[in-house]
């Protein structure tokens, strides 16, 4: 009887195991496994180089939400970036959306700069002024080769 409660309680504690590690790398990738809770906002870029789905929305250094795809217009030949934003976060129809770099790693993040208007962006509207990603090898040409 012993030796059943010991393997029990050993098995126990390797499933809470399983299961911990399983929800940490749930929660360290990020992915929802709930479906998407928030917004569908879309801008678009001149460049978007270095900006992955799953990156960071922020306003005001605080996380509103997450890239959820990229692909290129066809017709107007700039990268267009599909956003979910939290629930509950306001936008405003005049805000400004701009690719930056977090850190020194150099991962990329949408920065939202709020407007003032009154009007409200919703669910599958476009924000108009974007700023491109700044690409550091064209900024050294640029300095290196320009005369």
């Amino acid at each position: 009887m012993k030796k059943l409660s010991t393997e029990f309680i050993v098995g126990l504690f390797l499933l809470s195991g399983i299961a911990a590690i399983g929800y940490l790398s749930v929660v360290i990738s990020g992915v929802s496994a709930f479906g998407n809770d928030g917004y569908r906002i879309m801008a678009k870029f001149e460049n978007s180089s270095g900006l992955k789905k799953g990156a960071v929305i922020e306003i005001a250094g605080v996380k509103v939400g997450q890239v959820s795809s990229i692909h290129l217009d066809r017709e107007t030949q700039e990268s267009e970036v599909w956003f979910a934003v939290d629930y509950g976060v306001d936008i405003q129809e005049d805000a400004v959306a701009s690719i930056r770099t977090a850190g020194i790693i150099g991962d990329k993040f949408i920065k939202i700069s709020t407007g003032g208007s009154d009007e409200l962006l919703v669910d599958g509207d476009e924000i108009i002024e974007t700023e491109p990603s700044i690409s550091i090898e064209e900024l050294v040409s640029k300095y290196m080769f320009d005369q």
